[in-house]
């Protein structure tokens, strides 16, 4: 199945690098906890992002990492209150 999301541009370089980090999540004993930002360094040179926006562009990474947080940890409780 393809999704169809719309993307501003300003969000472009955040999303490219949060797709990079897919494999890097932290997992507790209730699930994912958030990204292990050790490997960011690395996915950041691996994409050639500019030093200069690497700052704006961890911004951007946390805030859809909260975003799929929230989305999995609703889920979570649906399946539970199923």
């Amino acid at each position: 199945m393809d999704i169809e999301i719309e993307l501003w541009p300003e969000n472009a370089l955040p999303m490219q690098v949060f797709m990079a980090m897919q494999t890097q999540w932290r997992i507790g004993m209730g699930g994912a906890t958030g990204l292990d930002y050790s490997a960011l360094p690395v996915v950041e040179d691996r994409l050639n992002v500019p030093k200069k926006r690497r700052a704006e562009c961890f911004k951007g990474l946390q805030i859809i990492e909260r975003e799929v947080l929230r989305v999995w940890g609703e889920a979570a409780k649906a399946r539970q209150n199923g």
